[in-house]
């Protein structure tokens, strides 16, 4: 699905017929981070007696974006801790079945376009506090993410084999130990506690803030893949973005730093979360190389071959 800013033109007359008059025009843009063809667009929002709040107009979002957004609004109308304020939403567009949102415009960010070292700290204490206001909500029908390590481990394989990589042999031995370990691995993993819920896509470029790039709150944005799961899912995920900076890496440890700030909201950091992040570590490491396309940097694949020998080294040392 390609963006079509004709859908977005035409449709722009019943979405400001939706807002009841408080949006103005819309100028629609292409953002570096979108995916398929969602069309974005920076706006104001009018309010009597009171100053334009300048927003970003979304769809079509997925509704379970369109869900969480609405969900982690505050009660009392100010804007949310971890996430955007929401001035308007719905689910349909005309004959459209398009779920849309308007959010407040984050001035500052993404994180991602320039490193500073509170960074990791920042996110980590956005993610907290996401999952304080998520952690009354029950784990009904909703599913955590099922991945096949199996055929990824497979594809692994294969592609180190088709491929000239950087430390080949090395590569090949250690994903063969990986598959050799499989099953106790993934039992391990598989039963991990998934009853509560976390973002599913925490990076440096789903971070912004009202208040500065260097300092202040994080606010978490692209809710789209919030889902059941464990912590250590989101901080591993978010520590393997530095993988192929050692450096960076060493000085915000992503997941202890996770660990600490859930320690500082009142949440748990289980007993076997340090090992259940090495388990994560492993079975993400070992795989990068059936990612060569979008996991292909040689730093990025020299990181993770050595997250996958230290982490394979505290695993299976007990």
């Amino acid at each position: 699905m390609h963006h079509d800013p004709t859908l977005a033109h035409n449709l722009l007359p019943t979405l400001l017929e939706a807002c009841d008059g408080h949006l103005g025009d819309v100028s629609w843009f292409r953002a570096d981070w979108q995916r398929g063809g969602a069309s974005t667009g920076r706006s104001v929002w009018k309010v009597d007696g009171t100053a334009d709040r300048e927003v970003v107009v979304k769809f079509p979002v997925v509704p379970r974006e369109l869900y969480w957004t609405r969900r982690l609004q505050s009660p009392d109308g100010e804007p949310p801790s971890s996430v955007p304020h929401l001035f308007a939403s719905g689910s349909t567009l005309g004959n459209y079945d398009l779920a849309w949102i308007v959010i407040e415009r984050l001035p500052h960010g993404p994180l991602g376009l320039r490193w500073h070292q509170d960074h990791i700290a920042r996110v980590a204490d956005a993610a907290a506090r996401f999952y304080l206001e998520t952690d009354s909500l029950p784990v009904l029908d909703a599913e955590a993410k099922y991945e096949d390590w199996e055929t990824l481990l497979e594809t692994a394989r294969a592609s180190l084999r088709d491929n000239r990589v950087p430390n080949r042999a090395e590569w090949i031995e250690a994903v063969k130990r990986v598959q050799r370990l499989h099953d106790s691995l993934v039992e391990a993993w598989r039963a991990r506690d998934t009853t509560h819920w976390v973002h599913g896509d925490l990076h440096l470029a789903n971070a912004m803030s009202r208040d500065s790039a260097q300092s202040g709150d994080v606010i978490l944005i692209d809710l789209a893949e919030i889902r059941p799961g464990h912590w250590t899912e989101d901080a591993v995920y978010l520590e393997r973005q530095l993988w192929g900076r050692p450096d960076r890496l060493k000085e915000s440890a992503p997941v202890r730093t996770m660990a600490k700030a859930r320690r500082k909201h009142g949440l748990s950091t289980e007993a076997e979360a340090t090992k259940l992040a090495d388990i994560r570590r492993v079975l993400m490491a070992s795989t990068a190389p059936a990612f060569l396309r979008t996991e292909g940097h040689p730093r990025h694949l020299s990181g993770a071959l050595q997250q996958l020998n230290l982490a394979l080294k505290r695993v299976t040392a007990g």
